[in-house]
């Protein structure tokens, strides 16, 4: 099982350097990958709940000048917050930057707020969010035109690049029936988030049923206080791993201790293999 790091974009007066020295220090322990969170315009201050400071596409891109191995992703996106014209060209371009390290972890959103505020339609937000990934997955494969769905329509005259080397991976969050059939019919990758391995091993269950039995399957998790030993979160991990997840991303709390536990973690998990 692979086990990435969420790093702790969420203080206003956090440095950008302090998340590079993160990435630099998971990438030198071991894990395998390094996620952002992503919120526009939250309806209270960034923190655990609304995580996101940093916009999460232009951090990576600094990010993977400064690393060499890990993969870099979003944990997740507000797919349809974002122009998908546009999202599909930076994605094809930090794949580009990173040597083909990037995955685009996106999500339909779930704070109403956000989308007011962006003028965005909360409720389509499941029909815009699989047709913007059905629109990446054309422009990053074919590289032109033509096509069409219900949002989007141009003709064999449109011409896009960069085209990736291959089309960026995508990694479907959430736990709901909606989101493992947009895994299973779209996506590459899935994440589920705030349940427990056991929990994980029935949704991933439901992402076969619906077809998904090819998508690589994982899940979130955190620690965040330090009075919970190292041992318990590495039996943790291990259940993660013993339920059959093939991916884990660990969110280590505030900025203040998060590398001393990221460091406890991999010495926790190093030392019971």
């Amino acid at each position: 099982m692979q086990l990435h790091v969420v790093l702790p974009d969420e203080s206003p007066d956090m440095p950008v350097s302090e998340l590079t020295e993160l990435a630099e220090e998971a990438e030198s322990l071991g894990y395998s990958g390094i996620w952002l969170p992503d919120h526009l315009l939250p309806p209270g201050d960034y923190g655990p709940r609304y995580g996101g400071v940093y916009e999460p596409l232009v951090t990576l891109a600094h990010l993977a000048a400064v690393t060499s191995r890990v993969t870099l992703g979003t944990s997740v996106l507000v797919l349809p917050l974002r122009d998908p014209l546009l999202l599909a060209k930076q994605s094809a371009t930090l794949a580009h930057l990173s040597g083909d390290r990037f995955v685009l972890g996106v999500g339909a959103g779930w704070e109403g707020y956000e989308f007011d505020a962006a003028g965005a339609d909360f409720a389509g937000r499941g029909a815009r969010t699989t047709a913007a990934l059905r629109l990446i997955r054309h422009l990053h494969t074919h590289g032109a035109g033509p096509y069409r769905d219900a949002f989007h329509s141009f003709d064999e005259r449109a011409v896009f690049a960069p085209v990736p080397r291959r089309p960026v991976p995508f990694l479907i969050g959430g736990n709901s029936d909606a989101a493992l059939r947009r895994a299973a019919r779209a996506g590459d990758m899935w994440q589920s988030v705030h349940i427990s391995p056991g929990e994980f091993a029935e949704r991933r269950a439901r992402l076969w049923e619906l077809g998904g039995g090819h998508v690589s399957a994982g899940g979130r998790e955190s620690w965040t206080d330090e009075s919970v030993p190292v041992a318990e979160i590495v039996r943790l991990v291990r259940a993660w791993e013993a339920a059959g997840a093939e991916h884990l991303a660990l969110f280590f709390g505030p900025v203040a201790g998060f590398s001393r536990r990221m460091r406890a973690l991999a010495q926790g998990l190093t030392a019971r293999v």
